[in-house]
């Protein structure tokens, strides 16, 4: 059953990699993945303190946190289906898997009927995988400038999931570089087993499940 002390490892494994590229440890929020995780892992991690969670599916999302809503900071990590927008609109504090025209324009006729705004992350598939969300590398200018000028969104930062073969820095390289160009200084990249490379490469974010909660049986 995970405890404090995986909590405590993490922020202490994050402030370390913060403070060794000359950052400041508050710069960086942990997003606990939860998702998939029984309630009896995720309830300990919740009572020591963490408050950031994240969530692949809009409905388990919703099941586990509804009760608990006020208590916590969601952020919706997995593919996003245009027919969810509604209910992720409603239930997310920030959407990380933006990544195309259809669902742009879903999350912005949402957004205005509800009056409620999400912060959105762009998702860009970095390492071109074509099993993969996100958009390419070459189309994510052009579609940063489409949500300013034709949905009136106005992106956080970017996130990226690289490919698990291949040295994820050069990965987090680029996301920064194509976030800096087009005026972006959020990045929501790094998991559990590259987070603190994710960090010396500016992570503000990062997305930490198994080194956390432990491996899924």
């Amino acid at each position: 059953m995970s405890t404090s002390s995986e909590l405590d490892s993490i922020i202490d494994r994050i402030a370390r990699a913060a403070e060794g590229c000359g950052r400041v440890p508050d710069e960086v929020t942990l997003v606990a993945v939860s998702k998939l995780q029984p309630w009896e892992k995720v309830a300990p991690i919740l009572a020591a303190g963490q408050t950031v969670f994240g969530e692949n599916r809009v409905q388990e999302a919703m099941s586990r946190w509804s009760e608990r809503r006020d208590q916590v900071e969601l952020h919706l990590i997995g593919p996003l289906q245009t027919n969810k927008s509604r209910e992720a609109v409603a239930f997310f504090d920030v959407i990380e898997t933006l990544d195309r025209d259809r669902l742009a324009r879903a999350l912005a006729d949402e957004i205005q009927k509800q009056g409620r705004a999400p912060r959105l992350y762009v998702q860009v598939n970095t390492g071109e995988e074509p099993q993969k969300a996100g958009l390419l590398p070459a189309q994510t200018d052009g579609f940063i400038a489409d949500l300013r000028r034709q949905y009136g969104l106005e992106p956080e930062g970017l996130m990226c999931i690289p490919p698990v073969n291949e040295p994820a820095g050069p990965h987090f390289a680029l996301l920064a570089k194509i976030a800096a160009r087009n005026g972006l200084d959020r990045l929501s990249m790094g998991m559990s087993d590259d987070f603190e490379t994710a960090i010396r490469f500016g992570a503000t974010s990062v997305r930490v499940g198994s080194a956390l909660f432990g491996v899924r049986a």
